[in-house]
Parts: C-alpha cells; sequence; structure tokens
C-alpha cells in the first residue's frame, strides 16, 4: 500500500518520526546535566520557532503567509495541541520516568487516533481496530517493564502525564491531517511554532536559567528545538496532509524502537526481551490498526 502513496511525503514522516525519537535520550541527557525541565522545554520551542522562521526568511515566500482566518485558527489549534501541550506534558513525563517508558507511554496516541476517526466517521471501530487495541494494550505492559518491575515505584504524575501527551499527540496526527495540502510547509511549522512558545510562555513562564551544568542551557535548547520542533513539524506539515492521519501514525511507529534504542546507547538504560516482545506488539497494533491505507474519498477529512 505504501508504494501507491508518494515516496517523498512517506519519507519525511519517517525522518520526522526518526528525530522525535532521538528527543527523549537528549532531554535526559539536559535535565542530568542540571537544568530544570521548565527552561528546557521553553527554550526547546523558543529557538525551534526562531529557526523555523529563520528557514522561512531564505526558503520561503510571502505568499506562503496568505492565509484565510479559518485556516490560520487551525493551525494555532493544532500548534497548541500537538506542539505545546505535547511538549509540556511529555517533558514532565521525561523527569519523572525513565525514557523508555515515557516513548511507551506517548504511543497510547495509536488507539486514541483510532477512537478520534470513529467518532469522526461516527462509525464504530471494525474488528481488526480492536484487535489493535489489545495489542497495543498488551505490548505496554511488557515493554513498560510491569511485569518485571513494582507498579507502586512509578511515578504516578509522570503515568498521568506520559497519557496526556498521547491524547495531545494523537490531536495532532488528527488535526494536521484536516489543514490543507496547499500550506507552504514551512509557513505553516512556523505558524504552528508561534502559537506554541506564546502558549507555553503563558502557562509555565521561562522557568529559571540559572544551573551549573557542563554544556550550556542554550546548546540544549537549540538541539531539543531541532529534534523535537523543526524537523518533526516540517517533515510532518509536509507528509501528513498528503497521506493521511492513518498512514502517517504507521510510520510514526519508527519513532518508538529509534527512542528505546537510543535511551539503551545513551542513557544505558535496560532492555530486556520482555520489553522488546513488547516493543513488537505495539507496532503490530498499529499495523494492524492500519490495513487500510487506501480508504474511499468518504473517508478522508474535507480540505
Amino acid at each position: 500500500m505504501i508504494k501507491r502513496q508518494h515516496l517523498g511525503a512517506v519519507l519525511l514522516v519517517l525522518i520526522g518520526a526518526t528525530s522525535y525519537g532521538l528527543l527523549s535520550p537528549v532531554f535526559k541527557m539536559a535535565e542530568a546535566d542540571g537544568w530544570n525541565v521548565k527552561s528546557i522545554t521553553y527554550l526547546q520551542v523558543l529557538s525551534g520557532t526562531l529557526l523555523l522562521w529563520l528557514i522561512f526568511a531564505f526558503k520561503g515566500s510571502l505568499q506562503g503567509l496568505k492565509i484565510q482566518p479559518v485556516t490560520l485558527l487551525k493551525l494555532v489549534i493544532t500548534g497548541i495541541c500537538g506542539l505545546s501541550l505535547t511538549t509540556v506534558f511529555y517533558n514532565q513525563t521525561l523527569s519523572r520516568l525513565d525514557a523508555s517508558l515515557s516513548i511507551v507511554l506517548l504511543f497510547q496516541y495509536a488507539w486514541i487516533t483510532i477512537l478520534l476517526e470513529s467518532l469522526r466517521l461516527r462509525r464504530w471501530p471494525a474488528g481488526r481496530q480492536w484487535l489493535a487495541v489489545a495489542l497495543i494494550f498488551a505490548g505496554t505492559l511488557f515493554a513498560a517493564g510491569l511485569l518485571e518491575r513494582d507498579p507502586g515505584r512509578l511515578d504516578g504524575w509522570g503515568i498521568i502525564y506520559g497519557l496526556l501527551s498521547a491524547v495531545t499527540y494523537g490531536l495532532f496526527f488528527f488535526l494536521s491531517s484536516y489543514l490543507p495540502q496547499t500550506l507552504e510547509p514551512i509557513a505553516k511549522s512556523a505558524i504552528m511554532a508561534t502559537a506554541s512558545i506564546v502558549f507555553i510562555t503563558a502557562i509555565q513562564g521561562a522557568g529559571s536559567f540559572a544551573g551549573s551544568g557542563s554544556v550550556p542551557i542554550y546548546v540544549w535548547g537549540v538541539l531539543l528545538g531541532i529534534l523535537g520542533t523543526v524537523v518533526p513539524t516540517i517533515c510532518f506539515n509536509s507528509g501528513i496532509p498528503r497521506i493521511g492521519a492513518g498512514l502517517s501514525a504507521l510510520l510514526g511507529s519508527l519513532e518508538l524502537p529509534v527512542a528505546v534504542l537510543a535511551a539503551a546507547v545513551l542513557l544505558g538504560e535496560p532492555l530486556s526481551w520482555w520489553q522488546g516482545a513488547g516493543i513488537l506488539l505495539i507496532l503490530a497494533g498499529i499495523l494492524a490498526a492500519e490495513r487500510r491505507q487506501d480508504s474511499s474519498p468518504e473517508d478522508r477529512p474535507e480540505r
């Protein structure tokens, strides 16, 4: 089925997923270096926003900023739900749980996307989709290491923030599929990121930049901004409207093994056979959910 899609769009979504997967261990490294979660989050989004506008200044065109008010509102809502809230919730998760468990919780967005699509189509999920939900839940038990550790020792707020990040990440894929394909990806990404930094400034402020890390916090901010804002936003905004939320969610599953393997390599987090089996179950669940990618025209969002 992938062969029928535009190869460029497919590759862009894969690149975006890989970049976002690397975000988790890098964030943990920044926090371990002595910087607090609020200031890291703020500089991540701020640097990402500035870099996007810088790219737009060299590569974009003013024509790309001529956007209808309704479309602009959609971009702002998607930026707040998909970028701001996901970044805030996910970074809070990372500050409380290990990187591999955090990414597993984020990946609950897969069945949440199924639910959102079912609500949009006003159609009960098909049997294969229920199978997908079951596989994802079972995979989560294994991948989270719940069979190997005491669940009572897990941070409750970390679990809650992780599930909230899954909801907002699912909303990002869902809402992005409604954006017009004709919008210039860089301009679209810059506008969404601007809405994101304004919202984050309003709800948490810039945080404290006091610290004694071996690497300046601004360096971490730029690196995280590239991995978590610039690359994924441009790639997803370019690819998702062209191939739809369903296939994008499937391709985005590459983020999970990338994040878990990067956490094992960069942070030394243990990776057991049970966790590996859980990751495979989650990927199988996403694959089962997205079997029918060539949906009929009436199954696609109006644009």
